[in-house]
C-alpha cells in the first residue's frame, strides 16, 4: 500500500462518531513497560485506542508503566517479548499467533527488533497486517546484524519517528520506500505547559539543585553518556565563565546507569575547569515540565544523531529557549536561521561538539530581554503545539492502522 503519515489533524479521541477501528482488538508488542520513548507510545496508543472503542493488547514480560496502561483500559498480556535466544523466540512465535487467534487480533504493530521476529512470523500465520516502529536507528555492519535489524522495515507499514529517521531507512533498505511514513513522537501539552506548574515544584527542584536565587539554570537533561554532550557543555561553561558571565548554575540532570568510569572523567573535567560548584551532576529528574521551567536556557549538544529529540519539544513547550546539536533528527524540532528568518526562531542550532559555538549560543539566549524571550517562547509552543502534539500522533497511528486494515480487507475479497 501506499503510505503517507504526514498527521492531518482530527481529534485523537473520537467520542461523538463510531471510530473505524470500534470493536476491532490491536495488538502492540514491545519487550519491556518500562520508561523509554518507545514504552511511552506503546501506552499512549492503547488509551487512544481505548477511546476510539478498541481492545488495546500489550504483549510484554512487565514494567512500572503496566499500572498506568491497565488505568487506561489497555489489557496487559504477560508475555516473554525481551527474549533474544532464536530457539525461545520460535517458540514464542506459536505462542503469540496463539493468544491473537483466541483474542481475534486484526493486527500487530512491533516497536522493538526481537519481539518484531515473533509478531512477523505471528502475523504471517495468521495472514494479518504487520507495522512497525523505529523509535531509534539501528547500527550494525555484519551479515547477521544487518539481517536482525531488518525485520524493522518488513512491516506493512514501517513508521518512523522522524525525517532523519525515514531517510536512514530508505538509505538501507531502499525497498520499502512506498511503505515507509513519519509519525513524530507526540507530547502531552497538558502536562508539558507552564500554567499547570506550580511554583513550589520550581522552588522544590531549585533547592534540590542547591541553587541560590540569583542564579539562572543551564540545564542538560539526558543521561550520563558521552555522545549526550555533557563534556561539551562542560567546556562552554568555561568559556562562558571566562567571558565574564556568571551567576549561572550548570545542571546536568540523569542517571550514570552504571556508567561509572564516565562519571569520574565529568567530574575530572569540572574540577580540572575550576568549575566545581557551578556545574552541578543532580542525578535523575523525575518533575520535567518543573526542571524545563526552572531552567533559563535547555541544552541538547548531542555528538552523535538523536533519533528525535523529546527533551527540545518539551522544553518549547514551557517556553524556554533551547540550544541544540545541529545533527540528527533534533533540528526537526528547532526553527533556526538560516533555515528560517530571526524573527521566526524558536532555538539555536549549534555544529555538534562545538564548545565555541554552543557557548555563544547559551550566552545569547542567557541576554534576551523579557519582551524578546517571552515572543520566542510563545513561537517555540505555537511551533510543537503545531507538529509534535500527542493528538496528532495518536490520530496518525489509527488512521494507519484503519486505512491498512481497509487495504487488507479489499486485497482479500479481490
Amino acid at each position: 500500500m501506499s503510505f503517507s503519515a504526514r498527521p492531518g489533524g482530527g481529534a485523537a479521541f473520537p467520542s461523538s462518531n463510531i471510530h473505524p477501528l470500534a470493536g476491532r482488538t490491536i495488538l502492540q508488542i514491545v519487550p519491556e513497560l518500562e520508561a523509554g520513548g518507545a514504552e511511552r507510545t506503546t501506552v499512549d496508543i492503547a488509551e487512544g485506542l481505548v477511546h476510539a472503542g478498541a481492545r488495546a493488547l500489550v504483549a510484554t514480560e512487565g514494567g512500572r508503566l503496566v499500572g498506568e496502561l491497565q488505568a487506561k483500559g489497555g489489557i496487559w498480556i504477560p508475555f516473554p517479548a525481551a527474549t533474544k535466544n532464536p530457539f525461545s523466540m520460535l517458540l514464542n512465535v506459536r505462542k503469540l499467533a496463539g493468544i491473537c487467534h483466541k483474542e481475534k487480533v486484526s493486527l500487530i504493530h512491533a516497536r522493538s527488533r526481537a519481539p518484531a521476529w515473533v509478531a512477523l512470523g505471528a502475523a504471517r500465520s495468521l495472514n494479518i497486517p504487520f507495522v512497525t516502529t523505529y523509535h531509534g536507528s539501528y547500527s550494525g555492519r555484519s551479515s547477521v546484524k544487518v539481517l536482525y535489524n531488518s525485520v524493522m522495515a518488513r512491516g506493512d507499514v514501517v513508521i518512523a519517528n522522524s525525517q532523519y529517521t525515514s531517510n536512514l531507512i530508505r538509505s538501507q533498505y531502499p525497498h520499502t520506500a512506498d511503505r515507509i511514513g513519519v509519525i513524530y513522537r507526540g507530547t502531552d501539552f497538558l502536562k508539558f505547559s507552564p500554567s499547570t506548574v506550580a511554583p513550589e515544584r520550581i522552588e522544590s527542584l531549585r533547592k534540590a539543585w542547591d541553587v541560590a536565587p540569583h542564579e539562572r539554570v543551564v540545564l542538560l537533561a539526558a543521561r550520563l553518556t558521552g555522545w549526550k554532550g555533557q563534556k561539551v557543555l562542560i567546556e562552554a561553561a568555561a568559556k562562558l565563565r571566562d567571558a565574564g558571565v556568571t551567576d549561572v548554575a550548570y545542571i546536568l540532570a540523569g542517571d550514570p546507569q552504571g556508567r561509572d568510569s564516565y562519571v569520574k572523567e565529568l567530574d575530572s573535567l569540572i574540577e580540572a575547569k575550576r568549575l566545581k560548584g557551578i556545574v552541578r551532576r543532580v542525578g535523575h529528574c523525575t518533575d520535567m515540565p518543573a526542571a524545563f521551567l526552572a531552567a533559563a536556557v535547555v541544552t541538547v549538544p548531542s555528538t552523535e544523531p538523536e533519533a528525535f529529540g523529546r527533551s527540545a519539544v518539551e522544553a518549547q513547550a514551557m517556553g524556554t529557549p533551547v540550544v541544540v546539536s545541529d545533527l540528527g533528527a533534533v533540528p526537526e524540532t528547532v526553527l533556526a536561521p538560516p533555515a528560517v528568518q530571526p524573527q521566526e526562531r524558536t532555538g539555536w542550532r549549534v555544529p555538534a561538539g562545538d564548545a565555541d559555538a554552543l557557548a555563544e549560543a547559551v550566552g545569547a539566549a542567557l541576554n534576551l530581554g523579557a519582551s524578546a524571550r517571552i515572543a520566542l517562547g510563545t513561537r517555540a509552543r505555537a511551533h510543537v503545539e503545531r507538529h509534535f502534539s500527542l493528538e496528532r500522533m495518536v490520530s496518525s497511528t489509527l488512521n494507519v492502522y484503519s486505512a491498512l486494515l481497509d487495504s487488507w480487507s479489499a486485497n482479500r475479497t479481490s
